[in-house]
């Protein structure tokens, strides 16, 4: 239930300020969601691009995964996975969004002489795959923020532009057309009171005028 404004001088001037802050913020709104809308497209073009990235290692890997079983007991998996995925934020249009930065490994500590020389070639592509996947992954992180930040922007601009500044502007005109028809009522009755006032003078005028004939006479 919308809350019933007072007509009054106060209330016209809460309006008005109202309006004012409404205005100046709205830009401001719309120029973050265009910030928002053009980041957004770029991350999608770039997620794209790292998943089909990740996607060409992994047809890769594919092509030689059944030799993969003679590995001379060396855990290629293992050794592929990242001990860490190193990021740092990114400040746009004020919203942190994780950027990727690096990907750290285990040491591979094992003889080179021992082992098949798939293994170097399968470790390198795994570790690259892993690598690729991360980025993606980031990526991913960064365009779902990015869409739930622009959500959220787009919903304050409909609120803005759609709902608190027409009802400021309403209510504006309402409490005006209301001050309005009180000062023309006022000034009615001020006529109306200096109209009766002159004529009461006029009366006790008369009333003083005859009352003196009378006494002449």
């Amino acid at each position: 239930m919308a809350r019933k404004i007072r007509l009054t001088r106060p209330e016209l001037k809460r309006q008005r300020d109202a309006l004012e802050r409404f205005d100046r913020y709205l830009p401001m709104l719309k120029l973050k969601q265009q910030q928002l809308q053009l980041t957004i497209r770029e991350v999608w073009r770039l997620r794209q691009s790292a998943h089909a990235e990740a996607n060409m290692v992994r047809e890769r890997i594919d092509r030689y995964r059944p030799i993969m079983s003679d590995t001379a007991g060396i855990n290629v998996q293992q050794l592929a996975e990242p001990t860490a995925i190193n990021t740092s934020d990114e400040n746009v249009a004020g919203v942190r969004i994780p950027t990727f930065e690096s990907v750290s490994f285990p040491m591979a500590d094992y003889s080179l002489f021992a082992t098949p020389p798939w293994v170097d070639k399968a470790l390198a592509d795994k570790r690259e795959l892993n690598e690729k996947q991360a980025r993606a992954d980031i990526l991913e992180r960064r365009y779902n923020l990015l869409n739930l930040a622009l959500t959220k922007v787009v919903q304050r601009v409909n609120l803005f532009d759609k709902v608190l500044i027409p009802r400021s502007r309403e209510n504006i005109r309402i409490i005006r057309i209301h001050l309005g028809e009180e000062q023309t009522a006022a000034v009615g009755r001020a006529k109306l009171a200096k109209s009766k006032l002159k004529a009461k003078e006029q009366t006790t005028g008369s009333a003083f005028a005859k009352a003196d004939m009378e006494r002449q006479l």
